[in-house]
């Protein structure tokens, strides 16, 4: 059979694999396979030369089980309606297996945002913002940054919906302008909580991070702030890439200089050292193995040819089923995305908590917060996996899912 990449099936597939060990009902597993909600919207915006141009807008709202619905909303010609379903029911997992109390959403736009005018991209978010209005708000659905869209973009939705309830309310939405209300740390949330959950790994075994060489695959936000952290507990990152390719150094990275090239020229590219492709550096012989860019990224194909001993998804979605048996059954630990990326909704948690207090915490707050909450929950997905004795993706699944099924037998007797 050819393995599966709709992200959706996917999704479905790895609820499926810890159903039967949690003794889910029928019920159970059909209410978890699809989200509680799914709205599709027309969205019609000005272009600059005056024709209003129509594209179709998205979000799902997985899960209310614990809380409301939270999640990212991507700007993308690539963006489907399996992909929005799939992610927003990583995002149940993500919430459930660091135990805030959230469900999953996610949301997107399809559009080539990137070629939109600095006008198209302010008309075309404010127009989708006034679509969502009637199915967000801060108790039951807030949504947050995801790809092509950061603080903004975030703004003007927010603004769209305090005109919408007449009032501002910034714990609408996260990863806002910290000077509209976003956290500090927010920004390198993601990066750090998988930084933190890596560390966390090694001190369980009794290894140090020093020396230890590490390949990164996508060097965006996430990526960047991975390998920055990384590298400043004693790492070496030797690889790096981007949509258009990548780097390989076996003397090791500058970070610093790599993230300057980037901003300066767009891509990683003409950096120092022997260029690689992204298929190239997931095969590269190095400790860690970090894939912060795309989904299925390490598959049935490719997985046979990993040779890092650890990898940590900053990405959704980047291994699929088939690969996972086989990156277990070599030895490789996998901390999966839903808990390894995880650092970035949980400091939404803590920006939506701020917002509703209108008390602000300091970066060192947040930081230490964070790292409490993830070295906790990798603490706990790793005994998870050994007392299953299975892999950690399943392990964190066995826990995220046993969270939101309590939570529904208590209030749907499902």
């Amino acid at each position: 059979m050819p393995e599966q990449t709709n992200p959706f099936a996917i999704a479905r597939q790895q609820l499926h694999a810890v159903a039967d060990k949690l003794k889910l009902s029928a019920a159970m597993i059909g209410f978890l396979s699809e989200p509680e909600a799914l709205h599709v919207f027309t969205v019609p915006f000005a272009r600059d030369d005056g024709r209003i141009e129509v594209v179709t807008g998205i979000r799902a709202q997985h899960s209310f089980a614990r809380g409301p619905a939270k999640g990212g909303i991507r700007f993308h010609p690539d963006v489907t309606i399996d992909e929005v379903k799939a992610l927003s029911m990583w995002m149940t997992w993500k919430c459930a297996v660091v135990d805030i109390p959230y469900g999953g959403g996610k949301g997107g736009l399809v559009i080539d945002y990137k070629a939109l005018s600095q006008g198209e991209k302010e008309r075309l978010t404010r127009a989708f913002a006034r679509r969502l209005t009637k199915v967000i708000g801060p108790d039951f659905d807030i949504p947050a940054p995801d790809v092509n869209t950061g603080p903004q973009e975030m703004m003007w939705i927010a603004d769209e919906y305090g005109h919408f309830v007449g009032h501002p309310e910034p714990a609408v939405i996260t990863g806002k302008p910290v000077d509209c209300g976003g956290s500090l740390g927010r920004g390198s949330a993601t990066g750090r909580g998988l930084v933190f959950c890596v560390e966390r790994y090694f001190e369980n075994h009794g290894m140090s991070l020093k020396g230890k060489t590490v390949a990164v695959q996508g060097f965006g936000n996430a990526g960047q702030y991975a390998a920055r952290l990384i590298a400043g507990l004693g790492a070496s990152v030797v690889a790096i890439s981007d949509s258009q390719g990548g780097v390989f150094h076996d003397k090791g990275i500058s970070v610093g200089a790599a993230i300057d090239h980037k901003t300066r020229t767009g891509q990683v590219a003409g950096l120092d050292g022997r260029a690689i492709s992204n298929a190239e550096l997931l095969e590269l012989d190095v400790d860690i193995l970090i894939p912060a860019a795309l989904e299925n990224q390490i598959t049935g194909s490719n997985a046979g040819r990993v040779k890092a001993r650890l990898i940590a998804e900053a990405a959704n979605g980047p291994t699929t089923p088939e690969a996972d048996q086989i990156l277990f059954a070599r030895g490789v630990t996998v901390i999966p995305d839903i808990l390894a990326n995880a650092g970035g909704v949980t400091v939404s948690y803590f920006e939506w908590v701020q917002n509703r207090q209108r008390y602000y915490w300091t970066e060192e707050d947040v930081n230490s917060r964070l790292r409490e909450i993830m070295r906790r929950s990798l603490d706990q997905v790793e005994r998870m996996a050994a007392e299953h004795k299975c892999h950690w993706r399943e392990a964190a699944y066995l826990l995220a899912v046993a969270r939101v099924a309590g939570a529904l037998r208590v209030t749907r007797d499902l």
